[in-house]
């Protein structure tokens, strides 16, 4: 985390991952390292990649390191927008034995110092005037080891390092760490990639814990979630925020003026009472969602692949795009002939062109013509227009037509050439793809099956939450020519219950109410028909949703409501007024079903 040039630990980890001053830094023997293909969804040279490496796990803590990983995997495709843009990542795990189990100066400072590949140690790094949770790493060495991933690259990947460790900490910057077995520490990596990708800011109103952050004097914040506007000049100018006041934040409250951010506690506003960037466990506003949209989608080509543009074709054969395809939604491609809308040129009946425009049907007039496939992608998660008018989220073709040109005959065989994964369930809300082959002449028509039923998808798509699957397990099939290819659909959302401390009076009834006369604990389970970690959430009175993770100190702890909260390392947890509650909860599968929210009500006399 950082701004303003300054670094320190503040809040969740810390301003930088800084290479360890103690000694210099030894070249990394990465023999023994194993890359793990979490999750592939393309040709890494085509992806944004996030490299995981592990750090302090022996050969037999390695099972442990593989837990860690699948927790903050869940966490991050449970957050907006790594869950609707998770088709754009592929995952790797680096599996680095080590000699010794655990990290440097773990928790303090006379604890054992340790030989580990990647030299990970909190307190800055074992220093004397370090601070407890920077838990920081050998960048070259880390490098070392990420680069052992074959067509990842510094400009195409996001290094995350995890610790074998339960203590709070973690660090970000270009690259990313965090405690791999503390409660909280899955929600420490999609705080840092907000840093390290989005170039977002804290919107802590402190810089170091416990201490006020005083007033800010400066110039308006470059910042795009911090201004000295108000809501009114926000308008008017049309500046910052303004596209989102009023609305329902998507971390709870809602978007409006709220002060304190960067560091400070008064001077400067944020747009909610809490978010990603000030409090872990609530999720991205959105502001900051918009942001890390943009981000996540500059990271990879919108338009993959296409009919080459370099020279005239003819008007005898079939143009083609390739495209991105979001988990979440469906992108928009549209064409013109001559500045036209092809929809208005083809035959009644023939529809639009989708990815594939055969311009054989269009019988153009003799000369050249000027063809445009405009691939945009419309996600609600982005209402700047400059954002949504960028490379990241729309791009252009052009193709000079020129009717004397003759295609040449090619046996270019039907087939697919990429898909959504196959081998792990999609959910019931997801849309999958299934790319082609490309004949000049021809475009293979994709055929869709749905538990042994012709449906109908979109051009190379097919959006499942349309269907309203009946939960269970589900099977597709996507057929070209004679070729197959299908995926298991789990449409059975995950379960979660509830179990709190004994209550001082219970009033049963469709919402239960729960009375209590002073602290009381809840804690969330959940489970599914699947493997993978569950995710589970709660939110207080409307607020926003936030993740589940035990107790702060102990994730195998329940969550402590009382009346005026706890403070741990100054920070307050579990705080609930007296009064009447309503606390809702719900849990997320691997797939990304989400559970219908359920509630009960509380009253803390």
């Amino acid at each position: 985390m950082w701004t303003t040039g300054r670094t320190a630990a503040i809040g969740a980890a810390a301003a930088t991952v800084l290479a360890l001053a103690a000694a210099p830094a030894r070249a990394a023997d990465p023999a023994d390292a194993t890359v793990v293909p979490v999750q592939v969804t393309g040709d890494p040279a085509k992806r944004f990649n996030l490299v995981i490496l592990g750090d302090g796990y022996t050969p037999a803590d390695m099972p442990k390191f593989r837990a860690n990983l699948a927790e903050h995997l869940n966490d991050l495709w449970t957050i907006e927008p790594f869950k609707s843009y998770r088709s754009y990542m592929n995952v790797y795990a680096v599996e680095i034995p080590s000699g010794e189990s655990g990290v440097s100066c773990d928790p303090s400072l006379s604890s054992p110092r340790r030989t580990t590949p990647l030299r990970m140690a909190f307190w800055s790094g074992c220093r004397e005037d370090g601070i407890q949770r920077l838990l920081v790493m050998d960048s070259a060495a880390a490098k070392t080891y990420a680069d052992l991933v074959p067509g990842a690259s510094v400009a195409n990947r996001q290094i995350l390092a995890l610790a074998n460790s339960d203590t709070y900490g973690g660090a970000g910057g270009a690259y990313a760490t965090a405690s791999g077995g503390n409660a909280m520490s899955a929600l420490i990596a999609p705080h840092e990639l907000g840093h390290s990708l989005g170039g977002l800011q804290d919107e802590y109103d402190y810089y170091q814990r416990g201490v006020p952050g005083g007033t800010y004097t400066g110039p308006e914040p470059d910042s795009i979630h911090h201004t000295l506007l108000t809501e009114q000049e926000m308008k008017t100018q049309k500046a910052k925020w303004w596209r989102w006041l009023g609305e329902r934040s998507e971390s709870g409250g809602t978007i409006g003026r709220y002060e304190g951010g960067i560091y400070f506690s008064k001077g400067v506003w944020r747009p909610s009472q809490h978010s990603m960037m000030k409090t872990l466990g609530y999720y991205f506003d959105q502001v900051a969602r918009e942001r890390m949209t943009q981000r996540i989608s500059a990271k990879v080509n919108l338009v993959q692949a296409h009919t080459p543009t370099d020279a005239p074709v003819g008007a005898d054969r079939v143009l083609w795009v390739e495209t991105m395809h979001p988990t979440g939604h469906q992108l928009s491609i549209t064409w013109t002939v001559d500045g036209k809308p092809v929809r208005a040129t083809l035959p009644a009946g023939r529809g639009a062109a989708g990815a594939n425009l055969d311009l054989s049907r269009l019988h153009l007039k003799k000369g050249t013509h000027t063809v445009q496939a405009t691939v945009v992608d419309p996600t609600g998660f982005v209402r700047d227009p400059a954002v949504r008018s960028s490379a990241a989220l729309t791009q252009v073709r052009t193709w000079t037509v020129d009717t004397g040109v003759k295609t040449p005959p090619d046996d270019v065989p039907v087939d697919f050439s990429s898909s959504t994964p196959t081998d792990k369930p999609v959910g019931a809300d997801s849309v999958v793809y299934a790319e082609t082959t490309h004949p000049v002449e021809s475009v293979p028509s994709v055929r869709w099956e749905l538990d042994g039923r012709r449906v109908e998808g979109g051009d190379r798509d097919i959006d499942l939450g349309r269907f309203h699957l009946s939960e269970g397990t589900h099977k597709l099939v996507a057929r070209v020519g004679s070729k197959s290819r299908s995926w298991t659909i789990d449409a059975e959302a995950p379960t979660v219950k509830y179990e709190l401390s004994k209550a001082a009076q219970v009033r049963p009834g469709r919402t239960p109410e729960y009375v209590f006369d002073g602290p009381f604990t809840m804690r969330l389970t959940g489970a599914d028909d699947h493997a993978g970690v569950v995710v589970s959430e709660f939110r207080v009175d409307g607020d926003g949703w936030f993740t589940y993770f035990g107790w702060p100190t102990d994730s195998s702890a329940p969550w402590l409501f009382t009346e005026n909260g706890t403070v741990i390392d100054s920070l307050t947890y579990g705080k609930l007024g007296k009064g009447r509650h309503t606390i809702e909860y719900r849990a997320i599968d691997t797939a990304g079903n989400t559970t219908a929210a359920s509630e009960f009500k509380v009253t803390l006399r």
